[in-house]
């Protein structure tokens, strides 16, 4: 039995979501059932599923939880791009989670490496 509590792809990852819920807040109003609720439902799927698949028996039932939180990187990454052209967030903010992301991405394949 693992404790996602202890992973650091899985704190760093809840983090990301604390920072996709703040940055949201300030997007339009139109984008609430939209853009706001689709990235804040890709970021919190990553550690939610870190979080499961911890939860899980075996280490192939772990990895795909781990594929499936691999996927909601990729969303994020795709929707900060979004938000960033449409003016909705920084150049500057766009980089620094857009890096955030991948690195979460890369640091759940190493993970997924080791099972």
């Amino acid at each position: 039995m693992r404790d996602f509590l202890t992973l650091e792809i899985w704190k760093r990852s809840h983090l990301l979501t604390l920072k996709i819920y703040k940055i949201t807040k300030n997007f339009p109003k139109e984008e609430l059932f939209g853009l706001t609720s689709q990235m804040r439902r890709s970021a919190y799927s990553i550690p939610t599923n870190i979080a499961e698949g911890c939860g899980r028996n075996s280490n192939p039932q772990f990895a795909n939880f781990l594929q499936i939180a691999t996927g909601s990187c990729s969303e994020i990454q795709y929707q900060l791009m979004l938000s960033k052209e449409l003016l909705y967030i920084t150049e500057e903010l766009f980089i620094k989670l857009h890096k955030e992301a991948v690195e979460i991405r890369k640091m759940i394949f190493k993970y997924c490496e080791k099972l």
